[in-house]
């Protein structure tokens, strides 16, 4: 039993639950697939497809990936677990679970370099019609992954650049607890978001993404050339969110990258707000830092403009108090306007739309408003956590690693940090309330934001009205799990 997304002939009651289900596996007793699953070899997809699964002492979660890699219905033709420095059973019952269990060697890199090791020897005797899924150990694929994805390789599109790598619709699970709730809230309208843009993927993520050898080996022989700005192998050690930059790496070479609808994992989520707060800070300073080593390219710039859309959310909460704090004490409170109170219903309204694929518990935290809000909050301080590291220059480490004193520097750092922002933020904003123009800015924000609500409502694809056609990402005939 494992869990995975759903599929053709759901019944209604389970589209109306949560986004993952349970669901019983037709394996032999020895937990692999049965024959009969592929109906036709010849349209499997792609030649051998070698599946890499880095693990750091998984003993909990690994025999669960296995299981969910034998009941695809297009099984890998051989399935490495990297076993990087584990101290526990992960070797051993990789092994019961007929994957090859490969030990590393002498790795201080973490993920990246424990993958260097083992594509550095499996590269070499591949082609290039083969394929490397690389997946993490806390992920759960559902029975068709492999299969779309390998369709995905063998069948592109003749008039738009080749795919660099399949990767995953992502839920999570188990969901216990407000703040594995709101988590998966995010997931479920990313993916939604995914749909919308016809499959274009930002980043390849590291829960599951197949990729084929020849791109591999091209991001290899960049980075050896120069072609790339960092690194000498296919993942960058030097970056704290690999697959982020490797996402990079392959589209500054001319790939696309995409993630189908079909193409559907269920994630670990992160159980306590300390370990979601490393997470998240591991992420958006990784995002920067590869950003900044990249520079300002065609590849970079949206993801440029999308950095500073995040980090000038963040900045209008402070704006926004602070004007509605000068006007409450020189002049009253203003009230709440009927027409700005119908104008921002119509974002909160997308907000809990678009969690509908969650189940009613996810529906109902996102009408609460209040829970979702407060965790945006977090957000924002771990986006400023990120940003005023990366202008200090900061180690890119984890914290909970460093010496006490150096975590009483970095906090002592931090503090002056965020007063210098906030007192940016204060002082502009009383600038604006000196020029007369706080609330007409105020205003522009919250129509912005409505309007790019009104936009995801209409499932309309961002740039579709200035593309002649879609992207091209997601086939017309494609659709939705969720649809289906």
């Amino acid at each position: 039993m494992s869990r995975f997304g759903p599929t053709r002939g759901q019944t209604r009651k389970q589209a109306r639950g949560p986004a993952f289900v349970r669901q019983p596996r037709d394996l032999t007793r020895e937990g692999r697939t049965k024959p009969g699953h592929i109906p036709d070899l010849r349209h499997a997809g792609p030649g051998r497809i070698v599946v890499l699964v880095p693990a750091h002492n998984e003993e909990a979660l690994i025999a669960e990936t296995l299981e969910s890699l034998a009941a695809q219905t297009r099984p890998p033709d051989e399935v490495i677990v990297v076993a990087d420095r584990c101290t526990d059973q992960t070797a051993r019952i990789s092994t019961a679970h007929g994957a090859k269990a490969v030990e590393t060697v002498g790795n201080t890199q973490d993920k990246a370099g424990a993958l260097n090791q083992v594509l550095d020897r499996l590269l070499p005797q591949l082609g290039d019609d083969d394929a490397v899924m690389v997946m993490d150990s806390d992920t759960s694929l559902s029975p068709q992954f492999i299969a779309e994805a390998a369709r995905r390789l063998r069948h592109q599109e003749p008039d738009q650049s080749p795919i660099g790598g399949v990767g995953a619709i992502f839920f999570g699970y188990p969901l216990r607890g407000l703040v594995c709730h709101l988590q998966n809230n995010e997931y479920v309208r990313y993916a939604r978001e995914l749909h919308r843009r016809h499959g274009r993927a930002d980043v390849l993520t590291g829960t599951a993404t197949l990729y084929p050898v020849h791109a591999l080996r091209h991001v290899h022989e960049a980075r050896a050339h120069g072609s790339l700005p960092r690194g000498r192998d296919v993942y960058d050690v030097e970056s704290l969110t690999e697959d982020n930059e490797l996402t990079l790496a392959l589209k500054h070479l001319g790939y696309r990258c995409v993630s189908p609808c079909a193409c559907i994992v269920g994630t670990e989520l992160m159980p306590t707000w300390s370990r979601l707060y490393y997470q998240r800070l591991r992420w958006q300073r990784g995002a920067l830092d590869n950003l900044k080593a990249y520079g300002t390219t065609r590849v970079t710039l949206p993801y440029i403009c999308r950095q500073l859309l995040t980090y000038l959310s963040v900045a209008f909460v402070p704006f926004f108090l602070t004007v509605l704090l000068y006007y409450t004490i020189t002049k009253g409170f203003p009230g709440w306007p009927w027409f700005w109170l119908a104008i921002t219903s119509i974002a909160a309204f997308e907000r809990v739309w678009a969690t509908k694929r969650g189940g009613w518990k996810a529906l109902l935290l996102a009408a609460m408003i209040v829970p979702e809000v407060l965790f945006d909050q977090f957000l924002n301080v771990i986006y400023t956590k990120a940003l005023i590291d990366l202008l200090t220059g900061a180690g890119a480490t984890w914290e909970r690693t460093q010496s006490r004193t150096r975590r009483r520097r970095a906090a002592i750092t931090t503090a002056a940090g965020f007063t210098l922002l906030l007192a940016a933020v204060v002082g502009l904003a009383l600038a604006c309330i000196a020029l007369g123009i706080a609330w007409t800015l105020i205003a522009a924000f919250v129509l912005c934001g409505v309007a790019a609500a009104v936009v995801r409502l209409s499932r309309l694809h961002p740039l579709g009205l200035l593309l002649s056609l879609p992207s091209g990402e997601q086939p017309r005939g494609e659709i939705p799990p969720w649809r289906q």
